[in-house]
């Protein structure tokens, strides 16, 4: 057979691994401003500016300063971008990075082209930067892990779809003739991500000049297809592809082979069938339907064993190999990212059954699960691969091993004080809501109670944030340092024998399995269909049939007004600490919406797009605000939430305040909203948008005057000194807000709920 010399292209790899190390910092970065604005919400007062004097300022003690940053610093804001930098940024060049370099050595082969290579870096560099852009000015749809609006969702298909025609052309022109595992989980990773990805960012432009989309699903049903995606997202961006790094990585590390070849065939299907399933348990208790929820359950425990025993297999590749583990830091960050793997995938089963949902969903709990898998299971893999890869590609020693270890260690100690603290918070703000006095009160009636009792956690997890960075800091100063010592090689020379043609028809005695290794393109059908069968089960009946979302005949669309309102709510990102979800539970009917009390219905959302039942309560539930409190308090509360709520760790939203409202697309948007959702405005209303919303902007100015004597004189004195520029208060974004969250829940008010089926 005739031996082949061919290059590996380790400069593509190189621009990856750069990005990787880059955004991280930006990842855990934001990440630990998050943390530090949860107990110290003046942070943007802090540095731009504020009228209030007792606290201390960078800036000149004028509030103009947090006014014109137009909420760019707000914690909603920087929630989206820390998720969004760590799993686009951080996690997805990370396994670019390693892909591109696995690839190429178990294919025996260059990448199909270095073109697609390279417009696939930057495709998707380009999308990073972009999400920074538009999230710090406020452009985002507010769904997890999906809120990028509609020409990034594009960017980020175009990006992935190069990606996928570079790493299947590279497989057909290989010169091994059975694929690796790894490779099996790279192929899982592409079809799954692809189809998620479509499927859930499905929406409406405004108008293709505008960056505005209406989700095409509503309420219940763009729950379910949201939490498909965004539990798949964790299974696909952040689990399928590291274990594809993981197979390939932690054997040369060890320079040992994988424990076991059946246990990874096992591992590889049953795992990307299972995932699938289980994404509405993070819906338990909700108005998803109850089979929906039960079948994400069932297979949400189903999913240990798959987890586990990949786990393992990674573990057991370790036998007779854990002296190198004591002095190897490479190997040290691979078995603590693979024991964190399996701790995230034990626990995050337990927290879809029913009984444990109840106490921990909405809470710190669920944040320390998720971060023992992004810190330990993605972020330690990435770490490893770095520390594997930098001496490799310069062809020099790590410069220093002490370093490393010293990294290993403050990034195991930023693990522990990081996720210990939010299982005490979680468990903390579980019981803490439930508990009732003998005579049927609320024990803790005052949200901020609740609030109050977790802040020095939320401290203990600002220090772990702080241990974790600095690690990273000292990864960064080895990186460099090995670096300059070293030799890069752009291209490594490389020899193998060509592969001989011998058809994709299945041999006498050949085993199944080996078979379709051999045959990439019966490999991918077969793991299409394994990944979409669950979610075809799931979410076609879900959509298509009317029942399973009955209609509530006193439910009716926004006005303009609070359509614009919600529109405002989203591009601040209040969803992140608010949800709108009121679940059948005694503690949160009586919590939220007192005697005449009602949990959230499914018929209640059918003209929300996109959903906002959130998954995080660090402020009360919003779904029976309107009519709670005045006018006035809300418009106070927005100006300074700890004018009306001493304690408040809400950030302030002043602009709301000052900014004119935009109306020109008011009209428009109705006209989306029937045009394309059926949703029953009449051409009448439509024609009088602006009417409609000036007559309902000039109601709620008339209360906040009524109701805030203060609030009038204040107003008069600006228009007094800004004349010809003023604008009036019934024109301004603040009146909007109110009016939406004045409109939250006041369709339904008595113990009977009509539906449409009731009257048949």
């Amino acid at each position: 057979m005739e031996t082949q010399k061919f290059n590996y292209d380790n400069n593509i790899v190189r621009a990856f691994l750069y990005a990787t190390i880059a955004f991280g910092l930006v990842g855990f970065l934001l990440g630990l401003t998050a943390a530090l604005m949860l107990f110290y919400p003046e942070l943007p007062e802090f540095l731009f500016g504020t009228d209030d004097s007792t606290i201390k300022s960078l800036a000149s003690g004028n509030i103009q300063g947090l006014i014109n940053t137009q909420g760019a610093l707000g914690f909603g804001r920087i929630r989206m971008l820390h998720t969004s930098a760590v799993i686009f940024a951080f996690v997805c060049n990370s396994f670019f990075c390693g892909a591109y370099y696995s690839m190429q050595r178990l294919l025996k082969t260059r990448m199909y082209s270095d073109t697609l290579s390279w417009m696939h870096f930057w495709t998707w560099q380009i999308m990073i930067v972009s999400v920074v852009i538009t999230f710090l000015m406020g452009i985002n749809t507010s769904k997890e892990y999906a809120e990028h609006e509609w020409p990034i969702d594009i960017l980020i298909t175009i990006s992935w779809v190069i990606f996928g025609i570079n790493m299947f052309g590279t497989i057909a022109k290989r010169r091994v003739r059975h694929l690796y595992v790894a490779i099996w989980f790279y192929i899982g990773t592409w079809i799954a991500v692809a189809m998620l990805h479509i499927f859930n960012n499905l929406e409406v432009p405004l108008s293709f000049t505008l960056w505005k989309s209406y989700s095409i699903y509503a309420g219940a049903k763009d729950a379910l297809v949201q939490w498909w995606y965004g539990h798949n997202a964790v299974a696909f961006v952040l689990t399928t592809p590291v274990l594809g790094l993981m197979y390939y990585f932690l054997p040369k590390a060890a320079d040992r082979p994988v424990f076991s070849y059946k246990l990874s065939i096992i591992h590889f299907w049953s795992l990307i069938f299972v995932y699938l399933w289980a994404g509405p348990h993070h819906l338990q208790y909700t108005a998803l339907p109850a089979w929906a929820q039960a079948v994400g359950t069932g297979f949400s425990i189903m999913l240990i064993a798959p987890s586990w025993g990949g786990m393992l297999n990674g573990l057991l590749t370790l036998r007779g190999a854990w002296d190198k583990v004591r002095e190897n830091p490479i190997l040290k960050f691979f078995v603590v990212a693979v024991t964190c793997y399996g701790m995230a995938t034990f626990e995050g089963p337990l927290l879809a059954t029913k009984s444990l949902n109840k106490i921990g969903h909405y809470t710190d709990w669920v944040i320390g699960h998720v971060h023992i898998g992004a810190l330990g299971w993605n972020g330690f893999m990435a770490f490893g691969i770095v520390y594997y890869l930098i001496p490799v590609m310069w062809r020099t020693s790590l410069w220093s091993k002490k370093l490393a270890n010293w990294h290993f260690w403050l990034g195991t100690l930023g693990i522990i004080f990081y996720a210990v603290p939010m299982y005490i918070s979680g468990f903390t703000q579980g019981l803490m809501w439930k508990q009732f006095n003998p005579d049927g009160t609320l024990v803790w009636k005052n949200w901020l109670d609740t609030v109050t009792a977790i802040i020095p956690y939320y401290k203990m997890r600002f220090l772990g944030g702080l241990f974790y960075i600095s690690g990273a800091i000292l990864m960064v100063v080895n990186v460099i340092k090995t670096i300059r010592a070293g030799s890069f090689q752009k291209n490594v020379p490389a020899e193998a024998p060509a592969l001989a043609k011998i058809g994709s028809a299945r041999k006498e005695g050949e085993g199944l399995h080996l078979w379709i290794e051999r045959t990439p393109r019966i490999m991918a059908i077969l793991a299409f269909i394994t990944v979409a069968i669950g979610g075809l089960v799931e979410i076609i009946p879900t959509l298509t049939l009317k029942q399973s979302v009955p209609t509530i005949t006193a439910v009716k669309p926004y006005s303009p007004l609070e359509l614009e309102g919600r529109d405002l709510y989203i591009r601040e990102g209040c969803n992140a600490c608010h949800s709108q979800m009121i679940r059948p539970f005694r503690d949160e009917i009586v919590r939220f919406e007192g005697k005449n009390g009602q949990y959230s219905k499914a018929g209640e959302f059918v003209y929300d797009r996109p959903f906002l039942w959130g998954s995080k309560r660090t402020g009360p539930d919003l779904h029976r605000e309107g009519g709670r409190n005045p006018d006035s308090w809300h418009f106070k509360h927005m100006y300074n939430p700890r004018i009306t709520s001493a304690g408040s760790i809400m950030p302030r939203f002043p602009w709301l305040i000052t900014n004119k409202l935009d109306k020109k697309q008011m009209a428009d948007k109705m006209k989306l909203m029937k045009n394309y959702f059926d949703v029953p405005y009449t051409k009448a209303q439509i024609d009088s948008a602006n009417q409609w919303a000036e007559n309902q902007a000039k109601g709620i100015v008339k209360r906040i005057y009524s109701e805030a004597a203060d609030v009038k004189q204040q107003v008069e004195k600006d228009r007094m000194a800004k004349g010809g520029s003023f604008v009036p208060l019934e024109d301004r974004e603040i009146v909007a807000m109110i009016a939406y969250l004045q409109r939250l829940g006041t369709d339904i008010k008595t113990t009977q709920i009509q539906t449409a089926s009731a009257d048949n």
